[in-house]
């Protein structure tokens, strides 16, 4: 057993008991790993290393988060008018983030085309809790904001493979290969939809799914492993495979939640009890942040991205006027603008294929970790004010 990867785990089993003694809804646990990485990791203590035991842990802590995030978008999200609104939502987001980019590359910052991909992704696993617990999951507020962090969370990844990850190959064939990547997720699927039509293969998952057996869990487990690894063979980063691999579980079972109500929990315990915690401490444990306070340059580039992320995410939300007033729009805008896992994964790709230095994967980072911990409390604190405000009907009378 690696000692690193115990002392992980006490940061992991320790944080959530100290957030709940101290009463900080609003602060994501995430966030709190993550500093706690940052503080204990090389680059701080030195009390964590991260050795091989602890890098496969959170590389399977990354596919899952990835699952997770899949799991999320609900294809029946995108029809009618909101998902035309989302399409023009998403198209304006990619025009900011070209001219983000453009922007960053005036100043003189490498790596601008993967640093305008990683803006236009949204943390769906932090803005979900942050909704269900304003009570906002099913208003509009809540559809809206869901189902364009969906659009935007498929878009990023996808690009991200094909324009920066993995293979070699020039873009045309990158896009066949995704294609044919696609092609065969939709046969797998459409094979598991057959069997789960045989009465014989449905009794059997049924009996060992709440046994010590767990096979529903082991299937799920296989299917990210499984889609990780083509991914990963054809030429695109493990966590496209990962990524695709929840949609396709959510697909298939759009209601997991009322078809199989033990199974989502399951997998939260297993992903957000063990393998992702791993994750963010060990993502934290990398990030340089002696070497980005001693750049002065380099620490202005934390509110350059902060307000980079405000801007293509936040911005385009003006797609849905009419539909929710002012103070929701700006709360949209903000969780919107939350983003921290996938700035993770795009700054160590940037990092392994020496496409932007340590200073900016690290103020990337930062400037995640500052959205987290300002742009929810922020959105939830509008959307109380709203609630507490009466409809018009009421003060005029």
């Amino acid at each position: 057993m690696s000692a690193s990867l115990v002392i992980v785990l006490v940061i992991a089993g320790v944080i959530p008991l100290l957030i709940g003694a101290a009463r900080i809804v609003l602060i994501p646990v995430a966030l709190c790993e993550i500093c706690a990485g940052i503080a204990l990791g090389p680059f701080g203590l030195g009390w964590i290393e991260i050795d091989g035991t602890v890098r496969v842990v959170a590389l399977l802590g990354l596919s899952f988060l990835l699952f997770v995030a899949g799991h999320e978008i609900d294809p029946r999200r995108f029809r009618g008018t909101l998902a035309r609104h989302v399409a023009v939502s998403l198209l304006l987001s990619i025009g900011l983030a070209l001219a983000a980019g453009a922007v960053f590359a005036l100043l003189g910052i490498r790596g601008t085309p993967l640093l305008a991909v990683a803006l236009l992704a949204t943390s769906l696993g932090l803005i979900v809790p942050v909704l269900a617990d304003a009570q906002q999951r099913t208003t509009s507020v809540g559809k809206i904001t869901i189902a364009g962090a969906s659009a935007g969370d498929i878009t990023a990844v996808v690009l991200l493979s094909v324009g920066f990850a993995g293979t070699d190959a020039p873009l045309p064939g990158r896009v066949l290969l995704l294609a044919l990547l696609a092609l065969a997720i939709t046969a797998l699927g459409a094979a598991i939809a057959g069997l789960t039509h045989s009465r014989r293969v449905t009794a059997i998952i049924q009996r060992g799914a709440d046994t010590s057996a767990q096979i529903r869990v082991r299937l799920t487990v296989l299917l990210v492993a499984g889609l990780a690894y083509v991914a990963d063979a054809v030429g695109f980063e493990a966590i496209l495979g990962a990524f695709l691999a929840g949609v396709l579980v959510r697909v298939l079972d759009p209601e997991p939640e009322r078809t199989h109500p033990r199974y989502p929990v399951k997998l939260e315990a297993l992903g957000f009890g063990f393998l992702i915690p791993v994750f963010f401490v060990a993502s934290g444990a990398a990030i340089d942040v002696g070497s980005l306070l001693a750049n002065s340059s380099a620490l202005m580039r934390v509110p350059l991205f902060l307000a980079a992320l405000l801007i293509v995410r936040g911005v385009p939300v003006v797609a849905y006027a009419g539909e929710v007033s002012r103070r929701e729009a700006v709360a949209v805008a903000l969780l919107q603008a939350t983003s921290l896992p996938f700035l993770l994964t795009a700054a160590q790709i940037g990092r392994e294929m020496d496409l932007i230095d340590g200073e900016t994967a690290a103020a990337l980072v930062l400037a995640g970790l500052v959205s987290v911990l300002l742009f929810p409390a922020a959105a939830v604190s509008l959307l109380r004010t709203v609630r507490l405000v009466p409809p018009p009907l009421l003060r005029s009378r």
